[in-house]
């Protein structure tokens, strides 16, 4: 039992570090700061914040 619970979670770790990877800088979701928006990286929030992770 042990042993499978342990194949299942190394399986997830992989399917999630092959997620990361996969999904280009320019697609993930970034939270404005200002308003509270979620948009694109390559785009610029409607609210004309700055939208900047940190």
């Amino acid at each position: 039992m042990l042993k499978v619970v342990s194949l299942f979670l190394v399986a997830m770790v992989v399917l999630a570090l092959f997620g990361r990877l996969r999904l280009p800088a320019s697609m993930r979701l970034i939270k404005c700061p200002d308003c509270g928006c979620h948009r694109r990286a390559s785009k610029p929030c409607p609210c004309g914040g700055t939208g900047r992770r940190g």
